[in-house]
């Protein structure tokens, strides 16, 4: 039997990078796996392929986790398809680096309303669809709340406020039997890291050192 048979998870921003990987071991896992994206179907439906080509089960559901009614629908989907929910993985980002005098208004509510906001949302929402044996929340941080590189000041507000949200939640909910953790990793490479050009930049060493 393997290790999440019968376990069911939400990956939140699973149509690339860190959310697939994430998904496709959790499926690989024996879990069955709910696959969240914004806009790239297509990219959702491929991680969906390659899960249930391996034997495992899983679905794709649009929603945009800064919306909670977009937030409430991930996870009506979730318990119509698979009656239960045991894993949340908070994985949904959006990041863009500039020097303080580029930082706008409009890139700072994205990047909180994603980050911080909609890791609050679906937080909350899973908290209603666990079962009386509790369950998991996992929140993908970044280390940048501790490295603190330049030009990256919106985004590592968002992934200290990520630690905080963290920390408050595990003492919330711990005694629901509800654990909440958080994932900090460096920099690792996806389509966005090269898509943004941060791969083998002046940004990546500086992150990196």
């Amino acid at each position: 039997m393997k290790s999440l048979e019968g376990k069911v998870a939400i990956i939140t921003g699973a149509s690339k990078g860190i959310g697939a990987a994430i998904a496709k071991g959790l499926g690989a896992a024996g879990a069955s796996v709910v696959v969240n994206y914004v806009s790239s179907k297509q990219d959702a439906d491929r991680v969906v392929q390659e899960i249930t080509a391996n034997s495992g089960n899983a679905i794709a559901v649009q929603g945009n986790v800064s919306k909670a009614a977009d937030v409430h629908k991930i996870f009506a989907e979730t318990k119509k398809a698979f009656g239960r929910l045991d894993i949340l993985v908070n994985n949904a980002g959006v990041y863009e680096f500039h020097p303080i005098e580029q930082v706008t208004e409009e890139e700072f509510h994205r990047e909180f309303d994603i980050n911080v906001l909609g890791t609050i949302l679906a937080t909350r929402e899973a908290s209603k669809h666990f079962g009386p044996e509790g369950g998991s929340v996992i929140n993908i941080g970044s280390v940048a709340s501790q490295v603190t590189p330049v030009a990256s000041v919106v985004y590592t507000a968002t992934k200290s406020a990520l630690d905080a949200v963290t920390r408050v939640l595990a003492k919330e909910l711990g005694p629901r039997n509800i654990r909440v953790n958080s994932i900090n990793p460096g920099m690792i490479e996806t389509e966005g890291t090269h898509q943004a050009g941060i791969m083998g930049s002046d940004f990546e060493k500086n992150v990196v050192s």
